[in-house]
């Protein structure tokens, strides 16, 4: 398959990089070399120097052979041109990144297809549907509805009030029937449990869990539920812009944003939420605004060190929940270390929406799990398939993919090694992100 990427931005360069590692040709285009570095050297990717609306460039580096033209400069006039032009030229497909959220509403899709514009993806709107979700479900680090909610993918930082801190998996306490944990991410390993296995004070663990059980699994890892009325967002750029805007009709929104031309814009277009124009990295002014009382503090700035300091400060102020959008990858290890929250980061969001479109078309989903390096991805189970010919224990899974549950007729049923895969079920998947070529051939 051959896929182009306009915009060597973070969101290109990280897309690039975790196609490079498949069996793909990627070639990676931007305007400017000091973008561009070393890549080719580094990755197995051709890089190129050139405009996205350059009809030369674009037929330099072969857009017309492409399967896959992707384009996510910053800039969402150029996007949708050179995505336009791609078309024209004889790509397959096109994707342009966006920011006007009025183009992803379902009636407007159609309308984008006739021009060649085959996907649209706005990576702000993604981090802030995580957000809301993160502040509604908030005794978990992340939560995820699968299979349209039969399943729920729950990530619970483990404390010692904990039922099930020591205990190993071959002891039997987990064969419950209740949740599944498929994963656990300790200091910066990530661990597929086996027998041996057990689960310690500081982990990080993964389960899945069908809907009607989510009482119980939160009382086994001893958390209790608290009601978030009062929301302080540091910085007010378009995630906290949509994120606020859907919250404000359950929640008490604060804004505090220091360019008074953007606080002028939040006013107008989240006319529910106070706007606070100040900066947010001055403790007497957290104070002033009452982060004390708040139930939960979100940091959105475009500076990954100031959202890292600005969470670190919230929890001094005895802010129970955290959320920080972290652009700097390498930064995010150290920001679990410090306890700081939910961590999110769009471009890992983004390349895995777009990740999900070059798989097998049995994947149904594929969703990136920030912190753990890792996949949750919803595989369908086809008639004939290897998947269906063995039961779970005798399938050879590779070792770094675990097998969480199945939605069998909508139901969401938890999976042992006895369990048989049937046709038509769908089958969720705990694995590392260089494992999910090889679990297509499961599927097929």
């Amino acid at each position: 398959m051959r896929i182009v990427i306009a915009g060597a931005g973070e969101v290109g360069t990280h897309l690039a990089k975790l196609l490079s590692r498949e069996d793909m040709e990627i070639s990676l285009l931007d305007e400017y070399q000091d973008r561009l570095g070393d890549l080719s050297a580094n990755y197995d990717m051709l890089t190129k120097v050139g405009s996205p609306t350059s009809i030369r460039d674009l037929r330099d580096i072969g857009v017309k052979d492409c399967d896959l033209f992707i384009s996510v400069t910053p800039h969402e006039t150029e996007n949708m041109t050179a995505c336009l032009i791609a078309n024209s030229l004889g790509a397959k497909r096109t994707l342009a990144r966006i920011d006007n959220y009025e183009y992803l509403l379902p009636e407007n899709r159609k309308f984008f297809e006739n021009m060649g514009l085959n996907h649209l993806i706005y990576p702000e709107v993604l981090a802030a549907n995580e957000i809301e979700e993160s502040l509604r479900t908030n005794w978990m680090r992340y939560h995820l509805h699968l299979g349209n909610g039969a399943l729920e993918l729950c990530v619970v930082k483990v404390r010692d009030t904990a039922k099930i801190v020591g205990k190993a998996f071959a002891s039997g306490v987990y064969n419950h029937g209740k949740y599944r944990i498929v994963a656990i991410k300790r200091d910066q390993e990530t661990i597929i449990p086996r027998g041996h296995d057990t689960v310690e004070i500081g982990d990080m663990v993964y389960c899945v869990c069908p809907k009607e059980n989510m009482e119980y699994m939160r009382e086994e890892l001893g958390k209790s539920k608290r009601e978030i009325k009062n929301v302080i967002f540091f910085g007010g750029d378009r995630i906290a812009r949509k994120a606020a805007t859907e919250l404000t009709s359950e929640m008490n929104i604060k804004i505090i944003e220091k360019d008074r031309e953007l606080c002028n814009i939040l006013s107008e277009k989240v006319p529910d939420a106070l706007i606070i124009n100040d900066d947010g990295t001055d403790m007497d002014v957290l104070k002033e605004e009452g982060i004390q009382d708040a139930d939960a503090f979100v940091a959105v700035t475009d500076s990954s060190e100031a959202n890292i300091f600005a969470c670190l400060a919230a929890k001094r102020f005895g802010v129970r929940k955290t959320i920080a959008e972290i652009e700097n990858l390498d930064y995010i290890p150290m920001a679990e270390g410090l306890d700081i929250g939910t961590v999110l980061n769009k471009k890992t969001i983004a390349a895995s929406y777009i990740y999900q479109m070059l798989l097998d078309a049995s994947v149904r989903g594929v969703h990136n799990l920030t912190s753990a390096d890792a996949e949750i991805v919803e595989f369908e189970a086809k008639e004939g398939s290897l998947v269906t010919k063995h039961k779970v224990k005798d399938l050879d899974l590779p070792d770094e993919a675990n097998i969480g549950g199945i939605v069998r007729a909508g139901e969401g049923i938890l999976v042992n090694g006895d369990t048989q895969i049937i046709a038509d079920d769908l089958v969720v998947l705990f694995c590392k992100s260089h494992v999910i070529r090889n679990l297509e051939r499961f599927f097929k």
